[in-house]
This record gives C-alpha cells, structure tokens and sequence, in this order.
C-alpha cells in the first residue's frame, strides 16, 4: 500500500483495530456478573464453575505468543481474521450451554481469540503514517482496559434486565461485525517473517510452563499454597520453562527469540509491564467488592452490580480520553517518559483511593486517575517493544508482552485475594474482607506502582543500529517517535 492510501484510510483502520482490542476484553469480563449464578446456572459446585474465568486466562495466556508468532509468518491481518472465528465460535457454544463442560469449551474458545489485540499493535507498525503511529499504538493498546472498564456495566445491565445467554449472543454478534470490519477496512501487507517455520516444539513447551505456572498462581489460594498440587505445578514450570529455553536458545526460528527478549530494553520493559499488569488488576478487584459489600459493615457502599459498574465506568472512558495525549507525550518526550509517568499516575490514583474509599465519587475519581497512568503506560509498552526489535519479530514480541501484562494481572489477583481472604471480618454469620484488608491491597498497588517507574527508569536509550542491522531489517528510529516500517 503506497503513502497517499495508507493516510487516507490509517483512521478507519485505528479504528477497527481499536475495536477489535475492546471486544476482545469485553469478551473476558463478559461473565463477571453471572459468577454468583453460574453455579446454579450450570448445575456444579462454585470450585467448579471458577474455571469458567480461568480456563479462558490459560488459553489466553498460551495462545497470545503462539498468534503473535503466526502473525509475524502468515500475515497479521489474516492472523487476526483467524482468531476472530474462536471468539465467533466460543460465544456460540457459551450461548448454548446448560452444563459445566460445554461453557468451559466455549470460554476456552474464546481465550484462543485474545491474540487479536498484539496483532492489530503490530499491524500498525505497517499500515499507520509515522506522524500518526504513537497515538494510534496508544489507544489501541489501551483498547484492553477500555473494554474491560465499560463492558462490566453493559454487561452487568444485560444479565440483570434480559436472559443470560444473550451476553453470549451479543459477543458473538460483536465479533462477527469486527471480523467484517477487518477484512473490509485493514489492508493485508506482506508477512514480516515470511519463509521462516513455526516452532511446534517450542509452543508446546511453552504451553506446558505457562499452564503449570497460571493454574498454580490463579489457584493456589484455593488448593493451598503449600499443597502437593500447587508445589508440583510450580516445579512442572520451572522445569518446562528452563527446557523450553535452553531449546529456543538453540533452535533456528524460534517461537520467542530470547536473545532478543534479553536485550535490556526490552527485558526492563517487560519487567515494568508485569508491575503495571500488578498495579492495574489490584484496584480493579478492590473497586467492584468496596461498591457492593454491604453498608452494614460501615465501608462498604452497598451498590448494585450495575451501579458498581456505572461508577467503575468512567475510568474507561478516562483512558480513550488518555490516549491520544499518551501519543503525543511519546512523540514529544519519548516512550520511556510516557511509560514513568503512567507509573506515577497510577501510584497517584492509589493515594486519592486510600482517603476516599468510603464514597462512591471517591472509588470513580480514584479509578479515573488510576486508568489515566494506566493509558499512559499501555500505550509506551508496544511503542518500546516495537522501536527495539527486528521487523519480523513485532507480532511476537508483542504477543510475549501482552503475555507478560498478563501474567502480571494474574499475580495481582492472587496477591490481593491471598490479603483480601486473610485479612477478614464476621457479620450476620457471612465474612467479608475487612476495610485493613482493602487498605492494605491499596497500599500494595500503589507499592508495585512505585517499583515499575523505578524499573523503567532502568531502560535503556535506544542505540542506533549498525549498518549489517539496517540491511537485515533491524528497525530502530530515534527514542521520539516508534519505529515504523
């Protein structure tokens, strides 16, 4: 596609890739409402019925690389349409479950379709005019946390006012519009690794270390900490893990080039990515359980799920606000900036949280600020990540930092929920997390906060490459503005 097109359509094309990433997350906070009742629902036990959230964090979490890397070898456009037929399909058979089995193989389906999102960041790498690239990358990437913030009360108001099946109905309904969109609207570009062979043996390992470890951390605090299960899955990924290295280390095309991964700049990135993942989720877990506890406890506000999710709302539309200026604070200050602002923001967000987390207005101005760093540092991540490797490896390394946002997330569920359950009160004979207990995870997310501005004042400048690099398509622009191909 020459220049003059590229411009013309880079706005629809953001656009849709926006959208794209917005559906996806909505597709993970699309059953939050209905964890009270799926039990009853699906006729199981509440042990049972928590895989239906956790199934699709481990799918998710296994096939977020193995897309990126197939997006880098077939084409990110089609990768993209690819993955869209899952979300397609797992909201289907979701809407058409009346059993525990069924609904688990839909959300699961559903969590293989969650490499859209580092898919559309990569592909505008290719297909967005340089002037126009940070700020695309920005709310793009921040289409996540958009998505998860207003599909909690669209999705809470559908399950409280229509029959449950039609949130599973409208996903597949959505998906289906963004696939059309996609391949209507997004131009198909040449495949940056093309040629090269997928690392079966690779994504196999990968998968066996990256199971072990999320079902470990999302369940340990239900199988104990200390149990035979948790230990052993935590020992299954660290063996598969390291092997999986030594092997990708070794082998020609690699699922994740390690020596890449390695590079300071971009493994002081991921690490900052993990902390940002652990900041964000601890405020997103407290929020939603200090609007609905009770007010018989003397801090909870006792709001409705749909309330909850109206006065969270406003932090989602916070970050779409956000974006852009993100964008233009990379352009002008370069990403690293943008990344230690987002940081201190959050870190911010939690310090007006502590003081007012006894008023409904005070949980949304917290979260609006919260969101705003969170904005901020979504959108540096991608561009950093992507001004630092190789043009055929975007798709990829993105798909290992989506992975490690994550993961991140995933520690800050277990954290806060290990706090939250050991630090309780008793009343009318139910229990509930004490409000030291929600102090002290707020205290915890703006701790973590801290420590990923420090970690990313750690990254590096970026070094300009050499001349052997440039002919083998290293892309490297100037630490303003993300490289662009």
């Amino acid at each position: 596609m020459d220049a003059p097109e590229t411009s013309s359509r880079s706005g629809a094309v953001v656009a849709t890739l926006a959208l794209a990433g917005t559906v996806a997350a909505i597709m993970q906070t699309l059953v939050t409402p209905l964890i009270a009742e799926l039990p009853q629902i699906l006729d199981t036990s509440s042990s049972n019925a928590a895989w239906v959230v956790t199934v699709t964090l481990l799918v998710s979490g296994v096939c977020v690389p193995v897309s990126g890397r197939l997006g880098d070898l077939l084409g990110k456009r089609r990768m993209m349409l690819i993955c869209a037929v899952p979300l397609v399909a797992g909201s289907v058979v979701c809407a058409l479950s009346s059993s525990l089995v069924p609904m688990i193989v839909g959300r699961g389906l559903q969590g293989m379709g969650m490499g859209m999102v580092p898919l559309g960041i990569a592909l505008l790498r290719d297909v967005v005019p340089t002037e126009k690239l940070s700020g695309s990358i920005a709310l793009v990437s921040a289409s996540m946390g958009i998505g998860g913030a207003i599909g909690l009360p669209i999705a809470a108001a559908v399950a409280q006012y229509a029959n449950w099946r039609v949130l599973f109905w409208g996903s597949a309904v959505l998906a289906l519009a963004v696939s059309a969109m996609i391949f209507a609207i997004v131009p198909d570009v040449p495949a940056g690794a093309k040629g090269q062979r997928f690392d079966a043996p690779g994504a196999v390992g990968l998968a066996i270390g990256l199971v072990s470890l999320l079902l470990a951390i999302s369940k340990g605090a239900d199988w104990g900490w200390t149990s035979g299960t948790t230990l052993g899955l935590f020992a299954v990924a660290v063996v598969a893990l390291l092997v999986w290295g030594f092997y990708e280390l070794r082998t020609r095309d690699p699922l994740v080039d390690l020596r890449t991964t390695a590079r300071p700049r971009v493994l002081f990135t991921n690490a900052a990515s993990i902390l940002i993942g652990v900041g964000m989720y601890s405020f997103m877990l407290i929020a939603p359980q200090l609007l609905q506890f009770p007010k018989a406890t003397g801090y909870g506000l006792g709001q409705s799920m749909l309330a909850a999710g109206l006065w969270i709302a406003p932090g989602g539309i916070m970050m779409m606000l956000i974006s852009p200026l993100g964008g233009k604070l990379i352009n002008a200050r370069g990403p690293k900036t943008a990344l230690i602002c987002g940081a201190l923001v959050i870190a911010v967000g939690y310090g007006v949280a502590l003081p007012l987390m006894g008023t409904a207005w005070g949980i949304m101005l917290a979260g609006i600020v919260i969101n705003s760093g969170v904005a901020l540092a979504y959108g540096s991540m991608p561009a950093l990540i992507m001004s630092s490797v190789p043009l055929s490896e975007t798709a990829a390394a993105n798909g290992f930092n989506t992975l490690m946002r994550s993961l991140g997330t995933t520690i800050g569920s277990a954290v806060i929920g290990v706090v939250l359950a050991q630090m309780t009160i008793s009343m009318g004979g139910f229990t509930f997390a004490s409000e030291n207990g929600f102090r002290t995870g707020l205290m915890i997310g703006c701790g973590v906060a801290l420590v990923s501005a420090a970690v990313a004042t750690l990254i590096p400048a970026l070094r300009k490459p050499d001349s052997e690099e440039v002919a083998d398509g290293q892309q490297a622009d100037a630490d303003q503005a993300p490289a662009r191909a």
